[in-house]
């Protein structure tokens, strides 16, 4: 989370671009790269962004253990869930691969300190009620640090990191366009941290 301000949340339907969009992105500064399971090219597409020097490539949209087993298998360095159960945190904080849990409600957040967890992605973010939501869940979880997703806008991204609790944003907006262009975005984002 503290490595890049803007983690590109991917959706690939191709894999062959796979490779080109994270050279891209990489050489933009934003070298965490979430794949999101969304696709039957996700597992394709880890493995070729894993291929460029300086990308640290994770997997997205993990919702049950049969994925995460999946993504380990072709080297994922971290897991986002969109919500967290037990069955599936469990299994992933024994594995002590990095975890970036999605959650939207205080109990969401007591069910993922009961599992050693600080870190979390505030999902949806913008529907779940923005900035102010995440400020008063913030409050009592002072221990915790967040990564909001979901309706998060290159416009809106810099009030968001602005709050202290924030360590990154995820957003797809850097995603789009020919490679050059995917790469001013993403040094655009890069330096939204200053």
């Amino acid at each position: 989370m503290r490595t890049s301000a803007v983690i590109p949340v991917l959706v690939i339907d191709d894999a062959a671009i796979a490779r080109p969009l994270a050279e891209a992105l990489v050489a933009g500064g934003l070298r965490v790269l979430e794949v999101t399971m969304r696709t039957p090219a996700a597992i394709d597409a880890i493995v070729e962004m894993k291929k460029v020097e300086g990308a640290i490539v994770g997997a997205g949209t993990v919702v049950n253990t049969d994925q995460f087993e999946q993504v380990m298998g072709v080297g994922a360095e971290f897991i986002v869930s969109p919500g967290l159960s037990e069955r599936l945190g469990d299994v992933i904080v024994r594995s002590g691969v990095p975890f970036l849990p999605g959650i939207a409600t205080a109990g969401d957040i007591m069910r993922g300190l009961d599992m050693g967890l600080t870190e979390f992605k505030f999902f949806p973010a913008e529907t779940s009620g923005g900035l102010k939501a995440l400020k008063a869940l913030a409050a009592p979880f002072n221990q915790c640090r967040f990564c909001p997703t979901g309706g998060v806008t290159e416009a809106s991204a810099r009030d968001w990191l602005a709050f202290g609790p924030v360590e990154c944003v995820g957003g797809s907006w850097v995603t789009g366009g020919t490679m050059a262009e995917v790469e001013a975005k993403a040094r655009s984002a890069a330096a939204l941290r200053g």
